[in-house]
């Protein structure tokens, strides 16, 4: 049964840094593409980014070039580096195994976690 535990989300101020990370069990972690998602209060859950098993990286124009997303599959977790943080990204961040195609989601949700962004 595949599992995924997200954590680090936090309350922070508009400009400040994160740092999400997604443990991953029950699968092979290295080889599948991997991807964050966010679900914003009243909105749907999207893509925010996304690595293939090569470690190719797609990015939401929305954060590109202020959120990293990363891997390391000796240690079978996912991370997501998030600065210059503004209230637009508050919301609750998920993982999840994903296509490699176009970047749906694959299997079920973990708890997540929240981003809460201050002005």
């Amino acid at each position: 049964q595949v599992q995924l535990v997200e954590s680090g989300g936090d309350l922070v101020q508009a400009g400040g840094s994160l740092r999400l990370s997604c443990a991953v069990s029950g699968v092979s972690f290295s080889s599948n593409a991997m991807a964050w998602y966010r679900q914003a209060p009243g909105k749907r859950r999207e893509l925010v980014a996304g690595i293939t098993e090569e470690g190719t990286t797609r990015y939401d124009y929305s954060v590109e070039g202020r959120f990293t997303i990363s891997r390391d599959n000796a240690k079978n977790t996912m991370y997501l580096q998030m600065n210059s943080l503004n209230p637009d990204d508050t919301g609750i961040y998920y993982c999840n195994r994903a296509s490699r195609w176009n970047w749906s989601a694959l299997g079920s949700w973990g708890q997540g976690t929240q981003v809460t962004v201050s002005s």
